[in-house]
């Protein structure tokens, strides 16, 4: 399993209209193949800034089946106008799971 974490900025003054979006592509994800599961955490200390983490059965199932998707052009159609700039997009595995 591999986590997408897409840090996203928004325009100011949109966050409920934002997560309002999130919310509907909630079961865009959840159809996606290889999707395991979304949240989205939102900034405390920068509260235009928000991190979508996504799990993924493997990259490919990201990066390859979801971006060239229907699913991936509906997430953007949705969200895409919130963004104040491009999302960071980056992709982990885990090194240590503590507890």
């Amino acid at each position: 399993m591999i986590y997408e974490i897409a840090e996203i900025t928004i325009k100011p003054d949109t966050h409920a209209a934002f997560e309002a979006a999130v919310t509907q592509a909630v079961p865009i994800f959840k159809a996606a193949s290889g999707c395991q599961s979304m949240r989205l955490d939102k900034g405390i200390e920068s509260p235009d800034t928000y991190h979508l983490v996504i799990a993924w059965a493997t990259l490919e199932h990201h990066t390859v089946e979801f971006r060239g998707s229907t699913g991936f052009q509906d997430w953007r159609a949705l969200v895409g106008g919130f963004f104040a700039q491009p999302p960071k997009v980056e992709h982990f595995t885990t090194a240590i799971a503590g507890f």
